[in-house]
């Protein structure tokens, strides 16, 4: 992710210490510090790591109101003249805040990130792949379960098809034929077992992500933290208590807009009263948007700040599997025999170096072959599923066209009879 990319900027004043001044300019938040630009030199008055912040305070006195101080090691600073209004800049900041000292980009992030190995961000790579292919499943599970309920749905139908048959049969029958009251009084015992079975699965539901994330509702310019909880039925939005704000099922969604890589907003279309609409924010929305775009292909929308983030993740993605597969294959042959080289005769003395280089330790190569095993059951699994859906959707068709045909010939049967 660019740790430039601005998440938020805000109009407000600066207190300049050396000048014992207030100065009128923007406060900038990046995925990583916060930065505030004068505007009338444009000089960069501050620029310090979300990591090096000690404290966010709301303060006041009596020449200073309505001010936000941050204290990032021993220098406090203050903003004041803060837009919309502070609560709304306080909120966003604290919330980034606590995600980066959570995060694993924590104080050493840029030390650890240039002593990470090859393997180490291989190993990154393939569990990344793991985690999408993981809630991939989920969500086809989920769909399994919806496709089981239609079948045991439809199974039900022709049941009480074959009952009314049995009672139109009876009701054509002469009345001397002797066994009409006993045709249709067995299957009756049934019905109860198959609403149970029906009413339990509904109970089921599965969570593929919850995250943090700062709430607005429509344009109002006040915010609150919550939650956000992707389902694989819809999405949920929750306040800090866990207390539901507003469900959305898949179908009530009519739009999802990508305003940024960290900000999203939800909107359901009404005729005749407003949408219900929210914004949301959030430092672990990279995590969230992926999911949201395979449920939601066809209603999501990426907007020009964001274009690059959907860019950046969709151009390598038709090679990114096999190119995943191809290093890893490559990196563990590199380990298993050192003694061969791994390039072959064309390569030159510069890359046989370089490959050196990134050979991956043992301990490394015995993480990536259980990731890999995982991937390959994880994909299986995906691929049974896959088919066992498609089976299932022909009987359904199937149980559709049998049923419309009952019902035609019962409704022919009817008009007989009266």
């Amino acid at each position: 992710m660019n740790e430039e990319i601005r998440i938020h900027s805000w109009p407000c004043s600066y207190y300049l210490d050396t000048n014992k001044q207030w100065v009128s300019g923007r406060l900038s938040l990046t995925p990583v510090a916060i930065k505030f630009t004068a505007d009338k030199t444009g000089e960069l008055l501050v620029n310090f790591h979300l990591s090096g912040i000690s404290e966010i305070k709301k303060e006041s006195s009596n020449l200073i109101f309505s001010s936000l101080t941050i204290l990032e090691k021993s220098t406090k600073h203050w903003f004041s003249s803060l837009q919309p209004n502070r609560n709304v800049v306080f909120n966003i900041l604290e919330h980034f805040w606590r995600e980066q000292l959570l995060s694993n980009e924590g104080t050493g992030a840029e030390a650890a990130a240039l002593q990470s190995t090859k393997g180490k961000e291989l190993t990154g790579l393939l569990a990344g792949s793991q985690k999408r292919l993981e809630d991939t499943a989920k969500v086809l599970h989920y769909q399994g379960e919806q496709f089981d309920n239609i079948m045991r749905g439809l199974n039900k139908i022709e049941g009480d098809m074959d009952v009314a048959d049995r009672l139109l049969t009876e009701l054509e029958s002469p009345s001397w034929w002797p066994f009409s009251s006993k045709l249709w009084k067995a299957p009756l015992e049934a019905k109860p077992k198959e609403t149970a079975t029906v009413s339990d699965s509904k109970n089921q539901e599965g969570i593929i992500i919850r995250i943090p994330v700062i709430i607005t509702h429509r344009t109002d310019s006040n915010v609150k933290p919550g939650k956000l909880t992707l389902l694989a039925s819809g999405l949920e939005i929750s306040d800090c208590n866990s207390q539901v704000i507003h469900r959305f099922e898949s179908k009530d969604v009519d739009d999802i807009r990508v305003h940024t890589p960290y900000e999203i907003s939800v909107r359901q279309r009404f005729i005749g009263k407003p949408d219900t609409s929210y914004r949301l924010l959030s430092a672990k929305m990279p995590e969230a948007i992926p999911i949201l775009e395979m449920q939601f292909s066809k209603k999501i929308q990426f907007l020009e700040d964001a274009l690059a983030f959907a860019g950046a993740r969709k151009s390598p993605q038709v090679d990114f599997g096999t190119s995943i597969w191809q290093a890893a294959t490559g990196l563990l042959g590199g380990v298993m025999q050192p003694e061969s080289p791994v390039g072959g005769e064309g390569m030159d003395n510069e890359q046989v170096q370089l490959q050196s280089h990134e050979k991956i330790s043992e301990s490394e190569a015995k993480e990536l072959k259980q990731i890999l095993k995982k991937l390959k059951g994880l994909a299986l699994e995906t691929e049974a599923e896959l088919e066992r859906q498609d089976e299932a959707l022909d009987s359904i068709t199937s149980s559709v066209d049998r049923a419309t045909l009952n019902i035609d010939k019962q409704n022919r049967r009817i008009k007989k009879l009266t």
